[in-house]
C-alpha cells in the first residue's frame, strides 16, 4: 500500500494545494471535430445447420488512435474492438473465438441469458493459440447488447486495449418503423476515455488514483475514432450508445440543449418514450436515443460532468472524491446536411413490459459493495459524514469488497434455486459510485433509498448505479441452466475494482 507522501505525489498535490482546481477539457477539446465517425463493420455470420455462426479472432495490432500516431492495441477481427455483431431473437447462434494474443483471454456476451458454461467469463478462459466454441439460443429482447473481455484479473487492461464490441437483437415483435438502416439512421456510438502518452501509446495503472477510482482517460474515442464527426442525412437518428469507458460515468446531452427521446435502455426498448435534456450512463450502460434534426442544423453531444465542490476534508482520498466525474468533454460533432430524408417514426407506445411484482418475491440477498483496506474497510459506520465515517473507513488503498469477501474463483457466494424471483438489495458502503452487473439476463428495478425508479430506469437492466450510501433494490426471475458447478458472476462494473476483488459467483440449482 502506497504512503501519504507517495499518494500526494502520484496525485499532483503540491505543497501549496491541488493542481487539479479546475475541470480538465481532455486532449484536442478545442479542436475542430472533423473526421468522420468510424461506423464498426457488421457481422451477421452465416447459417450453418439451422444456427447463425460468427468466427471471430482476438488479436493483437498497431492502431492509430491519434493523427499521424500508432498504439499497440487488442481487437476482435481488426486492430482495435470488433465489429457489430447482429443476432436475431429466437435463433440458435455458435461463435467460434480464437484467441492469438500472447495471454489468457476470453469474450463474455454481457446482457445474456444463457447457460453458464457459454458465458463467457472468469470460469471459460482461452489459452493463446486454442478456439473457444460457445453455442446458445438468444432470448433476449431486442436491443444493444455488448461483449468484452472477462479474463480473471485482466479484464480492465484487455478492454482499455480494445476487445469490445456492440451487439444489436432483432426481434420481429418489436415496432419496425424506428429507425433501423445501420450507419444511415441507426449509429452504434461506443463512449470510451483513454489516456496516452507522447507517442500515442496507450497508457494504462500509472498513476496511484487508478488503481482506487478506476482507470480514466483524458482523451475522448468514440468507436475509436478521436474528435468524430458525423453528418445526418435524415430528420430523425436512432444512436445507441454503449458506456464502454472502464470506470467514467458520461452525463449525456446535446450542446444546444435540445431535448431527446429514450426509447431503450440495457435490456431492449422501455414501455414508451421518454423525453429528456440529459442522460446519465454508468460504465457498461446502454441507452437508445432519437434525435430530431432540421436540415442544415449543427449541435453536438456532450458529457456535462459534474460540479466540483468548492472544497473537501482533508486527504488524498477525499480531494480525488471531489474531482471524480468532473471533466466536461465534447463527444461527437454532429452536423446535419441540407436536405434530409425521412426515416421512421417514434411511436408513442413501443412495447408492453411485465413489472414483476415484488410479492412474487420468495427470498431477499443482501449486497454490501465496499473499497479500502485494514480494520475498517467499509462495513461499519462510524459517528461522523465523510468517508472515513459515515460510509465506513479505510476507503483507499486498491482494495475492493462484496459483504466483506474478495473474489475468488474456487469459492460460490451463493446458491440460487431454479424457478424462483428474489430480490437483491444493493447498499453501497462505499465513497464512490459502483455500477453493478448481474450475468445470466436481466433484471426490474423497484426503487433508490425508497423511491420508485425514473421512467427511463423501468425498463429492463442488466447494470445498475449505485451511488455512495445509496440503497437500489431490484427483483430478477432465475430460469433455466441449472448447473452446480459452473457459476454466474456479479460484480462492480469498475473494471479495475471488479479485477482487484468486488466480485462474486452464484450458482442456480434445482434446490
Amino acid at each position: 500500500m502506497l504512503s501519504r507522501r507517495q499518494t500526494l505525489r502520484y496525485l499532483g498535490i503540491a505543497a501549496g494545494g491541488m493542481l487539479f482546481n479546475v475541470p480538465l477539457i481532455g486532449r484536442g477539446q478545442q479542436s475542430t471535430f472533423e473526421t468522420a465517425l468510424n461506423i464498426p463493420d457488421m457481422a451477421s455470420g452465416s447459417v450453418v445447420e439451422e444456427a447463425r455462426q460468427f468466427d471471430l479472432t482476438l488479436q493483437s495490432g498497431r492502431t492509430e488512435l491519434l493523427p499521424g500516431q500508432f498504439a499497440s492495441t487488442y481487437g476482435i477481427n481488426g486492430s482495435y474492438l470488433g465489429p457489430t455483431l447482429r443476432l436475431n431473437r429466437y435463433e440458435l447462434s455458435r461463435f467460434s473465438v480464437t484467441n492469438n494474443l500472447a495471454e489468457d483471454s476470453s469474450l463474455h456476451w454481457h446482457g445474456f441469458h444463457l447457460p453458464p458454461t457459454e458465458d463467457g467469463g472468469p470460469h471459460q478462459p482461452i489459452a493463446p493459440g486454442t478456439t473457444w466454441n460457445a453455442r446458445f439460443q438468444v432470448v433476449q429482447y431486442g436491443g444493444t447488447y455488448w461483449y468484452h473481455s472477462h479474463v480473471m484479473h485482466k479484464s480492465g487492461e484487455q478492454v482499455y486495449k480494445g476487445l469490445a464490441g456492440m451487439i444489436i437483437v432483432d426481434d420481429e415483435e418489436h415496432p419496425q418503423d424506428l429507425p433501423s438502416t445501420y450507419g444511415v439512421d441507426d449509429i452504434p456510438l461506443i463512449l470510451q476515455d483513454r489516456r496516452f502518452d507522447d507517442e500515442g501509446e496507450l497508457r494504462y495503472l500509472n498513476r496511484y488514483q487508478d488503481i482506487v477510482m478506476g482507470m480514466m482517460g483524458d482523451t475522448i474515442l468514440v468507436n475509436g475514432t478521436f474528435q468524430p464527426q458525423f453528418r445526418p442525412s435524415t430528420r430523425l437518428v436512432r444512436f445507441r450508445i454503449l458506456n464502454a469507458a472502464n470506470a467514467r460515468t458520461f452525463n449525456l446531452a446535446l450542446n444546444d440543449g435540445r431535448p431527446f427521446q429514450q426509447i431503450a435502455g440495457d435490456g431492449g426498448l422501455l414501455s414508451s418514450p421518454v423525453t429528456m435534456n440529459s442522460l446519465q450512463l454508468a460504465p457498461a450502460e446502454r441507452a437508445e436515443i432519437v434525435v430530431a434534426f432540421n436540415p442544415g442544423d449543427s449541435t453536438e453531444l456532450v458529457s456535462l460532468g459534474r460540479d466540483i465542490p468548492a472544497s473537501a476534508p482533508p486527504g488524498a482520498m477525499n480531494e480525488m472524491l471531489r474531482i471524480i466525474n468532473s471533466e466536461r468533454f465534447r463527444l461527437l460533432s454532429l452536423n446535419a446536411e441540407s436536405r434530409l430524408a425521412d426515416s421512421g417514426t417514434v411511436p408513442d407506445s413501443l412495447v408492453a413490459i411485465y413489472r414483476i411484482p415484488e410479492a412474487a418475491a420468495t427470498n431477499t440477498r443482501r449486497f454490501n459493495l465496499m473499497m479500502g483496506s485494514g480494520m475498517r474497510s467499509g462495513e461499519d459506520r462510524g459517528p461522523g459524514d465523510g468517508p472515513r465515517n459515515g460510509t465506513g473507513g479505510g476507503s483507499g488503498g486498491g482494495n475492493y469488497f462484496i459483504n466483506g469477501r474478495q473474489m475468488a474463483i474456487d469459492y460460490i457466494n451463493e446458491r440460487v434455486t431454479l424457478n424462483t424471483t428474489e430480490i437483491w438489495e444493493l447498499r453501497n458502503r462505499s465513497p464512490m459510485m459502483h455500477p453493478f452487473h448481474i450475468h445470466n439476463g436481466q433484471f426490474q428495478l423497484l426503487d433508490r433509498n425508497g423511491t420508485p425508479p425514473p421512467d427511463n430506469e423501468m425498463g429492463w437492466k442488466d447494470t445498475v448505479r449505485v451511488d455512495s450510501g445509496e440503497v437500489v433494490r431490484l427483483i430478477m426471475r432465475f430460469t433455466d441452466y441449472t448447473d452446480e458447478n459452473n457459476p454466474y458472476m456479479y460484480h462492480c462494473h469498475i473494471l479495475e475494482h471488479e479485477d482487484r476483488g468486488m466480485m462474486g459467483q452464484f450458482v442456480l440449482v434445482n434446490s
